[in-house]
């Protein structure tokens, strides 16, 4: 994969990120809570306790996060993770499994990593908190947020001022539909289908949120899972991407963006969904990123580092920290143009900022 590199571009938007997030940070924030939902690019330590080989709570993930490993699959803080700190929340949302003593009236992620719309999706590696699973958690949460606050009434008029952030798929494909030998769904389904029935499946759970009181969404569309390092090491071809698996990714992704339109006219008045196109395939060209097929840390099973392996020590320049996932990196860039539209192509029809501005 060519890439014209761009230094004088990486070290200016990095830094002018930082100063966006650390400005963003002592205000009130710009909505009262966040819940997340979706699977390993957003996790943060729900997959911990689980009885899975998808953790990532040892080095060298979280080698860049402030207290080190906690179940990020990545370097530093996730996308939605900078996000949170760009919509000005001065902590982490937390995750499910340690809400504990958490503020709950500011959010739950509810993410794990291997999960999918599908619930069978992932489970040949352990166990993981499918949708549906994620979906139930949630409304744990609102009775306890109802407890709080004196009734579901008030908690519906607290839920309705809440972002909800919907970054899950990618699983249903990478460890479902692309594993023929393990599960049967590519044997009765077309990608044109299979992307139909993920998305009519999705619209349930968004009709369930939106009982409980949810408004506003963001519905994340799938990467180039064929230009993943482990795609194209396993499937690909001298090194080049795998395009069967881009070309279902684009077809969820065009069926998403579709449904976003469907979605704000078959909903409630109040309600307003956007789509976020986080193509990371389009990182390395735009911004200089060198290193764009191979992963930053020494890999084993299933595709994620080797514990306690020394990563690469220029793990700005790769776009990936696994064979799967970013690195910090490129999270912060996927998240600052989603936040507000700094690259038109991530977004469609209306940024972050604007739909945290309209409620």
């Amino acid at each position: 994969m060519p890439c014209e590199t761009k230094t004088w571009l990486f070290l200016p938007l990095l830094l002018l990120v930082a100063n966006c997030m650390q400005h963003s940070v002592h205000g009130k924030p710009e909505v009262p809570c966040l819940f997340i939902f979706g699977d390993s690019l957003s996790d943060n330590g729900n997959n911990n306790n689980l009885v899975t080989s998808t953790k990532s709570n040892y080095k060298p993930y979280g080698i860049d996060f402030p207290t080190g490993p906690t179940g990020r699959f990545t370097n530093g803080p996730t996308t939605v993770d900078i996000i949170s700190q760009l919509l000005g929340f001065e902590n982490f949302i937390p995750p499910f499994a340690n809400t504990s003593d958490s503020d709950i009236l500011k959010g739950v992620n509810y993410a794990s990593a291997a999960a999918g719309i599908r619930v069978e999706s992932g489970t040949h590696m352990g166990a993981d908190i499918s949708l549906a699973v994620q979906f139930a958690n949630h409304i744990a949460i609102v009775s306890k947020i109802a407890a709080k606050l004196g009734g579901f009434h008030k908690a519906a008029k607290h839920l309705n001022k809440c972002l909800y952030y919907v970054n899950i798929g990618n699983n249903d494909y990478i460890n479902n539909y692309f594993l023929p030998e393990i599960y049967p769904t590519s044997h009765f389904y077309t990608p044109e289908r299979y992307a139909k029935v993920l998305i009519d499946q999705l619209s349930l759970y968004l009709q369930g949120l939106q009982d409980f009181g949810a408004r506003k969404y963001v519905l994340v569309g799938m990467g180039l899972i064929g230009c993943t390092p482990n795609a194209i090491s396993t499937r690909g071809t001298n090194g080049a991407c795998v395009e069967e698996e881009n070309a279902a990714a684009i077809i969820f992704n065009n069926k998403l963006k579709s449904s976003v339109q469907k979605f704000n006219h078959k909903f409630s008045a109040d309600s307003k969904f956007i789509f976020i196109n986080s193509t990371a395939g389009s990182l390395g060209n735009s911004l200089g990123f060198k290193v764009l097929n191979a992963s930053c840390c020494k890999t084993g099973a299933h595709g994620l580092c080797i514990r306690d392996q020394i990563p690469c020590q220029n793990r700005n320049e790769y776009i990936f920290w696994d064979e799967f996932h970013p690195t910090k990196a490129a999270n912060i860039f996927t998240a600052f143009a989603s936040y507000n539209a700094s690259n038109p192509a991530f977004t469609y029809p209306i940024d972050i900022k604007h739909l945290v501005q309209s409620f």
